[in-house]
């Protein structure tokens, strides 16, 4: 036990000679420092709160309201009211000083006027969602309120430049639909599903909820929504993912992948190094605010409140329900290899240490030679179970002595790294490599992650990485920004990019950093000081707790061999192709999965596409409905020989309307499922039965879809570096008899399918599905590509 012994800072006992005290000045250097930095972080954390709660205003801004109104008052004008000259009786003092005092307590209130006003007027402009249905390709063909509204945003975003929580005071709040729009818009979603007979029945359904039990549940969503921030998201969070009692491994956490089309180095503890210095950075972006905010079309931005729990956060199993748990900072994370986990501090003397440092402690663990205590290396499996059973053993097995300790590590730790003894490879002449990269990624075997953290880093024995992410604590596209954040520094140099690295490069330069890799494959630069060795962490697991890490470890190697998983790498053309032919990609290839889909499965089926709804405040997902009485009659109409091309053309342009449409209504609030799901939740409590809702809410997602979004960083100019893009990430299936499909356009020629589902399940199979995909991405270009040589003809012969 050398490592607690040298932890001590001091000590002191009692002997017939008196007192004896012994300390350790070394160790007490290093509690001061760690304090220092605590409260510098405060402090920064304070002012930066400051400075986000004023946007559009600034700090500065008050110093010269209050200076401006002294002047004035001591000129002998009268500001506003006399406020000053009435203000100064009341405070003690000389004269002179009251109305010092008077004049600052003036202009702060008239300041903090000003600024309300100013967060209003921005919050009355953020409403405005026009833009949203007008073309985005076309801004001189933009309505003239449009033109208006953007001129006006553009003047409040001039005054000085957003940090990333700037606009969350000026975010409006999610909208509520009226019921009648939601059993509307659902009807119509519904209609191609269904036969004349059970669409009457649901309708009949519907209109009996709009007039009867909905009344009354839309009262007391009326109530929530002016009352909570948000009126979906503390709900969807608590019963969609915290109160879920099955695994989460594969069920609900999700996987992203290396930019597959660089390879930077083989060197896994350089990678490793080099990834976690680039995590590390971008934690300190977010936590100084210096990450740029995401604006759609440079004007209208996103919610950022998702970030928040990026870092230093986990999932705590319960009994019937999880909670998640955030710390406001961490100094180590902890690192899985081989079945041991470590320990890593990653500051030194107030800074975070240098890729080259970092190298120096991942290679000690590789060097590291013990073996893992009995029941240490399939641990994790714990957290890759079922919730109930890990909620019981943490109670009983981890809740005091070394295991606690060792466990609040983890916990607490800024995220987790899996040093793997195995290689990721992508090899494009073998499909099965990159489907094996993907699993691994997906769950490992099923005790390598700690399925609990926000995120858990994977590093391959030759260099490739990727990671796995918890999902409750925020959506994929806050751990896609970070992670095309984190590639992007694979490219980074000081001629090439320094003129954009922003914060990020001032810090590189003052800190003297050498970033990226030698000849050899490891990182530049030399350490400056020998970095704090890694420290195993410390386990007593009784037979009992083995028994029980054994019976997780069973569900977990059950629900992982059953989990069939293909990733189509379609290089065939890309959004180039579908631009061109005036199409959004993503109602492009929306349209090519459900003629995947009917093909595959002979019927079509409920599909979920997932779209944001951070346009508000603290929002996070809505759901889009792709398979739509368009889609289905251009699928009809693509597999019937009778149907011309001009009419299989024009029913595609219809279909890929509508799509954008739905996915406009449901990024604007206009979505569906949200509604339904809260009205659900309020029945719940009520303990109101609706035959509706209860239908509704059981309806299985046979397609669960989802776009890989990109593009979020400006760090990277993806154009110069095509290759500098990863090939996405996915998920399991929603369904044990559907697909789960995640996509990524990567490029002008290319797109990769992450596509899921059940072995024991006869009726999918994702390379089957895959080659459907395939198919009906030809067809389509086909199809364009026949009646563009149609029109050539006809009006060559006008």
């Amino acid at each position: 036990m050398a490592e607690a012994h040298s932890a001590v800072a001091f000590s002191f006992s009692i002997t017939h000679e008196g007192w004896d005290v012994n300390f350790d000045r070394e160790v007490l250097h290093l509690v001061w420092q760690s304090g220092i930095r605590s409260w510098k972080k405060r402090f920064f954390r304070f002012v930066n709160n400051l400075r986000s709660g004023v946007y559009p205003a600034s700090l500065e801004s008050l110093w010269f309201t209050i200076a401006l109104v002294t002047a004035i008052h001591f000129a002998g004008y009268k500001v506003p009211y006399d406020l000053v000259e009435k203000a100064a009786p009341y405070l003690s003092g000389s004269s002179i000083l009251a109305h010092l005092a008077g004049s600052f307590i003036v202009g702060l209130f008239l300041w903090l006027i000003v600024i309300y006003i100013m967060r209003y007027i921005l919050k009355l402009l953020l409403m405005y969602k026009g833009w949203m249905y007008e073309s985005r390709e076309k801004r001189s063909n933009a309505s003239r309120v449009t033109k208006l509204w953007s001129t006006l945003v553009k003047l409040f975003f001039g005054w000085h430049k957003p940090m990333l929580y700037s606009f969350q005071g000026s975010l409006p709040r999610l909208p509520l639909p009226l019921v009648e729009n939601t059993m509307k818009r659902y009807l119509r979603s519904v209609r191609p599903l269904l036969d004349d007979k059970n669409y009457s029945r649901m309708e009949t359904l519907a209109n009996e909820f709009q007039r009867g039990i909905g009344v009354k549940l839309q009262r007391y969503l009326i109530l929530k929504s002016w009352w909570a921030t948000n009126y979906v998201s503390d709900w969807w969070e608590e019963y969609v993912y915290l109160r879920g009692r099955s695994p989460i491994m594969v069920n609900s956490n999700f996987y992203g992948i290396d930019a597959i089309l660089m390879y930077p180095t083989h060197v896994q503890v350089a990678r490793a190094a080099s990834v976690i210095y680039s995590c590390l950075q971008y934690r300190r972006l977010i936590e100084r605010q210096e990450l740029e905010p995401i604006l759609i079309q440079g004007l209208v931005p996103l919610c950022s409140w998702q970030y928040e729990r990026l870092f230093n956060t986990t999932r705590v199993p319960g009994l019937e329900t999880d909670k998640i748990v955030h710390y406001q900072d961490s100094k180590h994370i902890v690192v899985y290899h081989k079945g041991k986990y470590f320990k890593v501090l990653i500051y030194h003397k107030s800074r975070i240490l240098q890729a080259c440092e970092i190298e120096i402690q991942m290679q000690q663990i590789l060097d590291d030679k013990s073996e893992p205590s009995e029941g240490e290396e399939k641990l994790a499996a714990l957290t890759a179970g079922e919730r109930t059973a890990w909620a019981i053993a943490r109670e009983e097995f981890f809740s005091k002595g070394v295991n606690k300790a060792s466990l609040d590590l983890i916990e607490k730790a800024a995220f987790i790294v899996a040093l793997d003894d195995v290689p990721y490879v992508y090899d494009p002449e073998d499909p099965d490599k990159l489907d094996q990269y993907g699993r691994i990624l997906l769950h490992g075997k099923g005790y390598d992650r700690w399925f609990d953290k926000s995120f858990t880093l994977c590093i391959g024995s030759n260099g490739r990485t990727g990671f796995n992410a918890e999902h409750s604590w925020a959506d994929a596209a806050v751990m896609s920004h970070m992670w095309e954040y984190v590639i992007s520094q694979e490219i980074t140099n000081r001629e090439a990019d320094a003129p954009i690295m922003g914060s990020l490069w001032e810090y590189v330069i003052a800190n003297d950093v050498e970033m990226g890799y030698k000849e050899d494959g490891y990182n530049k630069g030399v350490p400056e000081f020998t970095p704090p060795p890694p420290v195993r962490l410390q386990w007593d697991l009784n037979p009992k707790c083995i028994a029980a890490i054994e019976e997780s470890n069973q569900v977990a190697q059950n629900l992982l061999n059953d989990v069939e998983l293909r990733i189509y790498v379609h290089d065939a053309y890309g959004k180039g192709f579908m631009k061109v032919n005036s199409m959004s990609p993503d109602a492009y290839i929306q349209m090519a999965l459900q003629l995947a889909y009917f093909r595959d499965s002979g019927k079509f089926n409920l599909t979920y596409e997932a779209s944001m709804t951070r346009l508000f405040r603290e929002g996070r997902t809505e759901t889009v409905r792709p398979c739509t009485i368009e889609s289905t009659n251009w699928v009809k109409a693509m597999e019937s020989k009778n149907t011309t091309v001009e009419t299989k053309y024009d029913l595609l342009m219809a279909a890929a309307k509508q799509h954008q449409k739905g996915y406009q209504d449901a990024m604007c609030g206009k979505g569906i499922d949200r509604h339904l799901f809260c009205l659900y939740v309020v029945s719940k409590y009520l303990e109101v039965d609706s035959p509706f809702l209860k239908e509704v809410l059981s309806e299985p997602w046979k397609l669960s879809t989802s776009q890989t979004p990109h593009g979020q960083t400006s760090l990277i100019n993806l154009k110069k570096h095509p290759n500098c893009i990863s090939a996405g990430g996915g998920f399991g299936p929603v369904a044990d008899d559907g697909y789960g499909v995640s996509y990524i356009i990567a490029g002008e020629n290319l797109i990769f399918f992450h596509i899921s589902c059940k072995r024991n399940s006869p009726e999918t199979n994702a390379a089957r599905f895959a080659k459907q995909i395939e198919k009906a991405l030809a067809d389509m270009k086909n199809l364009f590509l026949e009646r563009k040589k149609l029109q050539t003809q006809k009006n060559g012969s006008t």
